[in-house]
């Protein structure tokens, strides 16, 4: 039962709710008090102690720090190699060229039309990789199959001053 201003009336609950809440409180002003020289230096110091204190009290072993640059897969994760990317698939096209028509125009299509493109004829082809133009090209047939030949690579500084 509680009086009017909160507090335990009768029985010993009272007494252990008041013990408990003093041992909390001085646990946390140990725990928190940081030192006024030193500034932050001593505070991450502080901090540091507690943490290696709080694992130690768990029972729990901290994994060494040093093993970051640890090889996944044949990779080394501290460096930028571009491995990680190799095998990543994209899609390639070669655009002959291109034209804008109504629809009117184009349900009046069937088979037979010829559609101009805005290309001269030996003019060559755009190669494309995932939209992004990458090289310049000619048709060539190969194994009775169509195929591209590359005359003209965008370097990679090129490509990333288009994008600008």
């Amino acid at each position: 039962m509680t009086d009017a201003t909160g507090t335990e009336t009768g029985g010993d609950t009272g007494d252990d709710w008041a013990a408990a809440m003093n041992e909390q409180s001085e646990a946390e002003t140990t725990t928190t008090e940081a030192p006024t020289e030193g500034g932050d230096a001593d505070w991450g110091a502080a901090m540091e102690e507690q943490a290696t204190q709080e694992v130690a009290a768990a029972g729990v072993e901290q994994a060494p720090m040093q093993n970051l640059e640890a090889e996944v897969g044949g990779i080394c994760m501290g460096d930028a190699s571009l491995d990680v990317i190799l095998d990543i698939p994209v899609n390639i096209s070669m655009e002959i060229g291109a034209s804008k028509i109504s629809i009117r125009n184009l349900l009046k299509l069937n088979q037979g039309s010829v559609v101009e493109l805005d290309r001269l004829a030996g003019e060559p082809l755009d190669v494309l990789v995932n939209g992004t133009l990458i090289a310049h090209g000619e048709v060539v047939v190969v194994n009775e199959k169509y195929g591209i030949r590359l005359t003209d690579v965008i370097s990679a500084a090129e490509r990333i001053q288009k994008l600008k």
